[in-house]
């Protein structure tokens, strides 16, 4: 079976203009396959529906308006599964309003900010941090809230819905799995379609933090650093990008600004990052499937994802990426017989999704191994596994029937 490979467009679905219709029949016709027949179905927990495998009701197409068949055709046609309905993170997906969530949200601005925050802090990325915050106060986001997120103080005090967003993502990233109790006091504060958005929108800023640390961005000078780290970042940037990458110039590098301030300093962030990209079929073309396989687990190992891992490698196995080297990365093995390219990708993994930092040392090494375009859309697909992570373990999706877990997890 091969993998269900989400394009990285994917997590796009929620900004896009389709909303969910749901009509009465089709949650009832949700409920024939959802949690009445879970007790007749002793390997799956009790929140997870048997029609899904995950903790949301498998969404019928005929329930979608134009936009939402449409998207449920693309994902059925990108799974190479040869399954008819969407499967994992594009199927979850599905399940979301439909709006911008970080602009349009119905749970208001205060809380997508807040979201933003918390997986910054839990990425230990203070980039992300620091532009965000700034953000958060201009929407009116209590400081002392900012302030405990910051600091990982207990979440006494705090508001329901606001304590239940940190929750999450203290969870998902800090112990890559969400509890049955928190994701139920989730469900009944937010609603599904609301939790579905804030976590599509937590996942976007892990991919977002994944390549910000990857390529060590940082502030400006004149620009505080608002976030205590566990590490000192290395000085293997450049002056003008404040980043490992060079800064390049376009024609029309207008800045958008916000309540007056840009919202990323000019010549810095995700936006230049991407300035470097050339794709992934450039990727395929240099590296091979192979190689971008393994990138693919150990991400997936990196955070304890079993259906990712479990999924891409049989996937992996096809594309010709030896049993040992998996077997490596699966059990954490020391790198010492592998070859460069292999130990590269797996050393820049670990020290990224496991430290929250690539040493100068890694990177230089990687820098060299792979070069700068080919090194940008590695980091790339890693970080889009680190977002497609965030949803399958928040909705706890589980393997197809009859389809043994092939990672260990604690």
């Amino acid at each position: 079976m091969r993998p269900v490979r989400v394009l990285a467009g994917l997590l796009l679905l929620a900004g896009a203009s389709w909303a969910c219709e749901v009509n009465l029949s089709a949650q009832v016709s949700a409920g024939t396959n959802g949690k009445s027949a879970v007790e007749s179905e002793g390997t799956l927990p009790k929140d997870v529906f048997p029609g899904s495998r995950n903790r949301l009701p498998l969404i019928q197409r005929e329930a979608l308006n134009d936009h939402g068949r449409k998207a449920w055709d693309d994902a059925v046609a990108a799974s190479n599964s040869g399954s008819k309905e969407p499967q994992g993170v594009a199927a979850i997906l599905l399940r979301g309003s439909g709006v911008d969530v970080r602009w349009a949200s119905p749970l208001g601005r205060r809380m997508t900010e807040l979201a933003i925050l918390t997986t910054a802090r839990e990425r230990d990325q203070p980039y992300e941090w620091s532009l965000h915050e700034m953000e958060a106060v201009a929407v009116g986001l209590d400081p002392a809230v900012i302030d405990l997120v910051r600091h990982h103080k207990p979440l006494t005090g705090v508001d329901d819905k606001e304590a239940t967003v940190v929750q999450l993502n203290r969870e998902i990233v800090g112990k890559h799995k969400l509890s049955s109790e928190t994701y139920a006091r989730a469900l009944k504060l937010l609603g599904e379609s609301n939790l579905v958005d804030i976590i599509s929108l937590m996942a976007q800023y892990s991919a977002t933090a994944t390549r910000l640390t990857a390529f060590n961005q940082q502030m400006p000078p004149e620009m505080k650093q608002f976030l205590p780290l566990p590490f000192t970042p290395a000085e293997d940037i450049h002056a003008d990008s404040r980043s490992r990458l060079p800064l390049v110039k376009t024609q029309a590098q207008v800045p958008a600004i916000l309540y007056s301030r840009e919202l990323a300093p000019t010549g810095t962030g995700p936006a230049q990052i991407r300035l470097h990209q050339a794709g992934r079929k450039s990727l395929e073309m240099h590296l091979g499937k192979r190689l971008m396989a393994l990138a693919i687990l150990v991400t997936a190992r990196e955070h304890d994802q079993q259906y990712d891992w479990t999924m891409n490698e049989l996937a992996a196995r096809d594309d010709g990426l030896e049993a040992t080297i998996i077997d490596t990365v699966r059990e954490r093995k020391t790198l010492a017989r592998l070859g460069e390219k292999e130990a590269a990708i797996i050393q820049f993994g670990r020290e990224l999704f496991g430290k929250h930092m690539v040493s100068a040392e890694t990177y230089a090494s990687a820098l060299k191994i792979f070069g700068e375009t080919d090194l940008v859309d590695l980091v790339d697909l890693m970080a889009q596994h680190s977002a497609d992570a965030t949803l399958l373990t928040a909705f706890d999706q589980r393997l197809p029937g009859g389809q043994k877990a092939l990672l260990p997890l604690p």
